[in-house]
Parts: structure tokens; sequence; C-alpha cells
């Protein structure tokens, strides 16, 4: 007790009560900053000044700080030490808690003929070891003036809000209302990119430079995909902020969407065990085993048929819609004159898992070539007038080509007359011109590319 009467008599003391992540840190800088600090805890830590009581601490020190986590806890605190309050004594709330119970503290500090200041902080675990917490202040002129230099001790800066208690509290809370929802709909966009089968580092990159990047996405957007939820703001703290900011947009009338969706996903997470994480841990909400373990057990594609919609009908269903969509588009050529060759009726097992989507292929000289999983359809378009169909122009440009293929066609001239090895083709539609028996190639199912692409020119791919 000697060693602490001396240091009232050589300089102001000030006492810390609550050493958790932001108030043991605080301590320390002030130490550094040549205050004699003493310290109190619920529970009780190897720290240097450690005091048995709160008591003892307002008996100790002018300048009394406490970093306590809710309502209950700050006015228990105040209960603990208003009869040693004299008036020399400013104590400074540092809690977010409800702007009622801020100034219920006020009251009690004041009937004692001390002063109060209302100085919610932000700033997390490595904000408060560099000493750059930022405060905001309400209170009394005077008493700020007193404790300007205690706080500048742990503090980059002080945003002076008003006079009266209440005031920095609500600006405190509006400040964790947008840290809240930033993070929540980061959580939504990374479930976004995710569904369209991106990385989500690219999403990472792509926000650097965009003009909705913050100092909190920049901290907590890597460790929501990393995983990486060590505590730097707690959840269940996060939680009890929105928590007061639902309360007074009710109590205001005000519809708060974004807090609200904050809330719910911060109360799942404090509900399933996981309050004392960080609060960025709420995008498990979206990944509850985690983005790197959930994007191993999803392909892309699965990725994009959810986000689609496509994975609302089953599989036989989607099978049909292609069909459709390829019967849909071969109609559309045949209205338009630019279809020569109807599908085949019959498809091997291997056909018929395929894809059934319509390529088109155009090639230098103007032959647009649509082919499906079981069919292939072959036209010549032109600005003039509508191409010729005898029998001769199709019979003799073909003949040529086969005449310098001799020996090596694996086509013959009942394969070219509409017969294959395996199966037969369905006869064309009446509407659709038909070449004389003996010319080559009412259909030709499986012809030769490099046949094809001497014939209808190099851009041609089967």
């Amino acid at each position: 007790m000697r060693t602490y009467e001396m240091s009232r008599r050589t300089q102001k003391n000030v006492g810390v009560i609550g050493l958790g992540i932001i108030g043991s840190r605080v301590a320390e800088n002030v130490r550094g900053r040549g205050f004699h600090v003493f310290v109190w805890n619920r529970t009780p830590r190897p720290f240097p000044n450690f005091v048995g009581s709160r008591s003892e601490v307002a008996e100790l020190c002018d300048f009394i700080q406490i970093f306590v986590s809710d309502d209950d806890a700050l006015l228990e605190s105040i209960d603990q030490i208003k009869r040693s309050l004299k008036a020399h004594h400013v104590v400074m709330a540092h809690s977010t808690v409800a702007p009622h119970t801020m100034r219920e503290a006020a009251e009690i500090v004041q009937r004692r003929g001390a002063q109060f200041l209302d100085a919610p902080f932000t700033g997390s675990k490595v904000a408060a070891e560099k000493g750059e917490l930022v405060y905001y202040v309400s209170g009394e002129a005077a008493a700020f003036q007193r404790a300007r230099p205690v706080l500048e001790a742990s503090s980059k800066e002080i945003v002076e809000v008003g006079d009266k208690i209440g005031q920095a509290t609500i600006v405190k809370v509006a400040t964790n209302m947008i840290t809240a929802t930033t993070v929540q709909a980061a959580a939504e966009a990374l479930a976004l990119v995710h569904k369209a089968g991106l990385p989500p580092d690219i999403f990472a990159v792509a926000m650097r430079g965009n003009g909705s990047q913050s100092a909190t996405l920049a901290m907590k957007l890597p460790n929501m995909i990393s995983g990486d939820f060590e505590t730097h703001f707690s959840t269940k703290h996060m939680l009890k902020d929105v928590d007061i900011a639902s309360r007074l947009a009710r109590s205001s009338g005000l519809n708060f969407g974004a807090t609200e969706a904050a809330r719910d996903s911060l109360r799942s997470e404090a509900e399933a065990g996981r309050g004392d994480y960080d609060y960025c841990s709420l995008v498990r909400i979206f990944f509850p085993d985690g983005i790197g373990k959930t994007a191993d057990a999803e392909t892309g594609e699965e990725g994009q048929q959810s986000l689609a919609g496509l994975d609302e009908g089953t599989a036989a269903d989607s099978s049909t819609e292609g069909f459709e969509s390829a019967s849909e588009s071969t109609d559309t050529l045949e209205s338009t004159g630019h279809l020569a060759e109807s599908s085949t009726s019959e498809t091997t097992p291997h056909e018929e898992s395929s894809d059934q989507s319509t390529d088109a292929h155009e090639t230098e000289e103007g032959v647009a070539v649509v082919a499906t999983s079981d069919s292939a359809a072959i036209a010549k378009s032109s600005d003039g007038p509508e191409p010729e169909c005898s029998a001769a122009v199709g019979e003799s440009r073909i003949q040529r080509e086969l005449s310098e293929e001799a020996g090596t066609n694996e086509y013959t001239a009942d394969e070219g007359a509409g017969t294959r090895k395996e199966g037969s083709a369905s006869p064309p539609p009446e509407t659709e011109p038909v070449a004389p028996a003996g010319a080559i190639g009412q259909e030709i199912l499986q012809p030769r590319r490099g046949l094809l692409s001497r014939i209808f020119g190099r851009g041609f791919d089967y």
C-alpha cells in the first residue's frame, strides 16, 4: 500500500477494469506512456499491479477506464466503485451498450460528484496492440480535457461527438451496423461467386480495386475464405451490438433489413456454440464446412446449374428440355429454307447420353451446318435466289470428289444412296426436295472429315 500512496503523490494513476482482448492491450499502452496503471478483472490475471477489487482501483486511481462486455457488467462495475468516487475522478465507459444504460451509469457517477465520459471505441485486437484505437466521446468538455492524455495513450484519433451522454454510443452502434452488414454482404457475395463455379480468390482480387473495398473487408475477407476465425472481435459481442441497433430501430419505427440479416446470421453462429469465434465466422451460414471443403465437394458446373435454377427439375426433365431446344432450332432452320436434311430416327446409347445442344458452324463458303448428337443437317445459304436441288448439281460435285478419293472412301454406292452399316435413316420430310435415285446422298450420316472440308470449305468441323 505504501507503494500505491507514493504513486498517487507523484503522478496521476489510471485504473483499467476488464482485461479482455482490448482492455489488456490498452493497459499496456497506457503504462508505456508513463502512467501508473492498476488493473482488475473478474478472472484473476498475472498482470502487473493487479488489485483485489474494483473499489480498490477507484481508491488508487484518478482516471478509471471500464472495458466490460455488456450493459449488466457496466452497471455492476459502476455500482462496485461508486462508494469510492470523489470529485477528482473521471470515469470513462468504453463498452458498447444501450444509450439508456450509458445514461444510467453516468447519473450514478455524477451523483457522487465525479465526472463521466461516454467513450466507446472502434478497433480490434491489432489496433489495440498498436495503440491505434479510435474513441467516440461525448460528455462534459471539462471532463474530456482532463482525460484526453489518457485516451491519447491508446488511440490514433478521438472523435468529439457532443456534450450529451449517449450520443457517442449512438454513433458507435451505427458504425457497428456498417461493420456487421459489410461482413454479411461479403458472405452472401462469396456464396454467389461459389455457386457460379468461380474460385473465391478471384472475388477477393476483384474487391481490391473496387470502390466498396474497406479496411474491414481487407482484414476479414481473406479470413472468411481461409476459414481463419481467430477472435479479434467476437461473434457474441457483435451480436449484442446489432441487437442494440435492432431494438433502437423498432423503438423509432424503422426497418433495418440489412442489420436484421446480419443479426440472424450472428445469432445462428452463437447458437451453434461459436459465440467466441471472430464474427466473420458468420460466413458458415453459407459454408458450414468452410469455403475450401465446400468447393472441393461441388463442381463449377453444378454450381452454375444451381444458380440458374436448373437443379429444380429431374435429370430426365433436363434431357427432354435439351432435346426440345434442339428440335426448335431445327424447325426454325427448316422454315427459312436453311435445312436440307432431317435427323435420323435411331441413336446409340452413347449418343443418348451425349450433349444434345445444337452447334452451328459457318464455313468460308457460307455453308451452315447444324449438328446434334444424333443428327447432321447441311445447307447452302446465299444472298441470291434459292439454289437448285437437281440431281446433276449434287451428283457432279460430290462424284468429282469421290473420284479423287478412289480406293480410300469408306462409303459404297449403296451407302451413298442412303444405306448405312448400322440402322437406317428416317425418310426426309415430304416438303423437302429429294435427289433422285442414284444421286449421292439423301443423307450422309458419318462423313469423312477431309472429304467434307474439301467440298464445303476448310472451316467445316464435325
